[in-house]
Parts: structure tokens; C-alpha cells; sequence
């Protein structure tokens, strides 16, 4: 008897990773690297790895971009993914597709130590309630509740929130983003080309440089660079610590994205902490919530395996 295989994919804005899972844990010696690149869709890429699969029970797909219905548009990819429809070409397997936060969002109840990196230990409590902040091409945020063994992500664009100022200098940064941009959100701040603005901000006419050449001018110690990070993480705690009160995640808040994971180790040393807690009389309260960095680059497979299993629990 040929036993039904469970697959996760995670499409990213250059490759996509497939692998087999089992039991809510990733296979990882099954993880296959696509380019995306080099094929049309995501179709080809499922046909390549599933060839040596007769059978498929289930997949879970997370992509960068919104989702609906089972139907979703990458945002920096001109690929369409729908469920139904990949069903279909896989036999009937059970397809679920989630945008990529809430793949890290189903991830997070399952992460042990060796995945985070812990920038403020807060109070430890039972919680169901958690956050995770994502900034990497974009920004978005989502809470994550969990009751027993279930998990409930919702969907959330957390990114596209109005950008405002509270000192001189910030007022000029938002007249300054105003003559280049139609609307001003906090992902034009706090992603890849949201730390690229602020560099050309701080430059004043200098020129603009790409993500990567202003970090390496921050670890070389270049003034310029270091303000534009000093900006980026001001910015990132005072957003993750208005998203703290809101959704009060005493399980924790969760950094993730490929943004934050190259500037996790200056955060606190760039005024992570003092920018989170600034809340006036609720500055103590603050304190409360831990605040983690996600070091684990497959947390969204496992993300979507835990949610696999899951489903599969609660269809018994």
C-alpha cells in the first residue's frame, strides 16, 4: 500500500523551497531549492519534485503576498497559486495556501531556543496570545492565538500603516518621502528599500545605495549609515511596541524576515529597547513582553507542517 505523502512549500522572492513533512515536523533532508527564475510557475516546479511521489495527501504553500479564498498573487512575482486548482493537477490532494506571515505565525508555538535570539527577556507567563513582526522586501505583522493544540493566524497587510513623526527630524523625513512618493506607510521605512530611503534620506543628495552596501558602510563604521540604522530601529521598536499594546502577546513578540535577521545583532546596541518601551506611563508595562529574534530559515515550512498536521489532527 503506497502511503500518502504531506508536502510544504515556501515560495521567497528568488527561490522556493519544497520538502516533505511528517507528523507537524519538516523533513529536512527532503528540502529541494528551486530558482524561480527558471520556471513559469510554481506548477513545473511542484511536477519536478512530486515525480518520485505517486501520492500526495496534502500541501501547504506560503507565499509573499495576499491570499484569498485559497487564491493568491505574489507580491514581487507574476505567478498565481490556487489551491483548487492545484488539487486537481496533484490527484486531489488537500491544498491550504497562507501568506508567508502566517506560515511563521504557525511556527512560532513551535520553536525551541536554538531557533531565537532573545533581545529582551520581558516576564515570563502563559500566554495564547503572541506577535510576529516581519521586515524583510516588505513589512507586515500578525498576532497568533492558540488555544490547546489549534492555531489561528489571521491575515493582515500591518505594513501599509500611515507613517508619522514625532521630533523635527522625522517631520523632514516625511516632507522629504512626500515629493518621491504618492502615500507614505511604514513599509517605505522599515523593509529592504525602506533602510535604502533612509540612507539616501541621511545622504542629502549623496546618492542612493542598495541595502547590502549600507549595511557593509554601517560595519565599517560610516556616520552616514549609522543614522540611517539609528532611524530604521527607532522606527521598528516604536512599531512593534504600538503592535504590543494592541494585541497584548505576553507568549512573546517574534522578529522574522531577512532584513532584520542582518541587523538582529546591532538592535539593541541602535535603541531597540528604549524605542519599544517609550509608551509614557505604560513604560513599565512594556517590560513585560518578550522580544525574540527567529534564527531558524525554514520556520515557515515548519510553520506550514505544523499547520498540516494540524488540520489533520482536527479532521480525526
Amino acid at each position: 500500500m503506497i502511503t500518502p505523502v504531506s508536502v510544504t512549500v515556501d515560495i521567497g522572492g528568488t527561490n522556493t523551497r519544497v520538502a516533505l513533512c511528517d507528523g507537524g515536523e519538516v523533513l529536512t533532508s527532503t528540502i529541494q531549492r528551486y530558482r524561480n527564475a527558471e520556471h513559469p510557475g510554481l506548477e513545473p516546479i511542484l511536477d519536478s519534485y512530486l515525480s518520485a511521489y505517486p501520492l500526495v495527501g496534502a500541501i501547504c504553500i506560503d507565499m509573499a503576498g495576499p491570499v484569498k479564498d485559497g487564491v493568491g498573487t505574489l507580491t514581487n512575482l507574476d505567478w498565481t497559486i490556487d489551491a483548487r486548482a492545484l488539487s486537481a493537477r496533484t490527484g486531489g490532494a488537500r491544498v491550504v495556501v497562507l501568506n508567508d506571515l502566517q506560515a511563521q505565525g504557525h511556527s512560532v508555538p513551535h520553536l525551541d531556543e536554538g531557533s531565537l535570539l532573545t533581545l529582551m527577556p520581558g516576564q515570563a507567563a502563559p500566554s495564547d496570545v503572541r506577535l510576529v513582526v516581519n521586515v524583510g522586501t516588505g513589512l507586515n505583522a500578525v498576532p497568533v492565538h492558540t488555544s490547546g493544540t489549534l492555531t489561528l493566524v489571521p491575515a493582515a497587510e500591518a505594513g501599509h500603516i500611515t507613517l508619522q513623526a514625532r521630533d523635527a527630524e522625522e517631520l523632514r523625513l516625511i516632507d522629504w518621502m512626500s515629493t518621491r512618493l504618492p502615500s507614505s506607510g511604514m513599509e517605505e521605512i522599515l523593509s529592504g528599500r525602506g533602510l535604502e530611503n533612509l540612507d539616501e534620506f541621511i545622504g542629502d543628495g549623496a546618492g542612493r545605495r542598495d541595502a547590502a552596501t549600507v549595511m557593509e558602510a554601517y560595519a565599517a563604521g560610516e556616520d552616514r549609515a549609522r543614522k540611517a540604522a539609528t532611524i530604521f530601529v527607532r522606527y521598528l521598536g516604536r512599531y512593534a511596541g504600538d503592535l504590543a499594546l494592541t494585541n497584548l502577546p505576553f507568549g512573546g513578540v517574534f522578529l522574522v524576515g531577512g532584513v532584520i535577521r542582518h541587523l538582529g545583532p546591532h538592535l539593541m546596541d541602535l535603541g531597540f529597547a528604549e524605542a519599544f518601551r517609550d509608551k509614557g506611563r505604560f513604560a513599565a508595562f512594556m517590560e513585560q513582553f518578550p522580544v525574540h529574534l527567529v534564527t531558524d530559515d525554514y520556520a515557515a515550512l515548519r510553520g506550514c507542517a505544523a499547520h498540516l498536521q494540524e488540520l489533520q489532527t482536527a479532521s480525526n
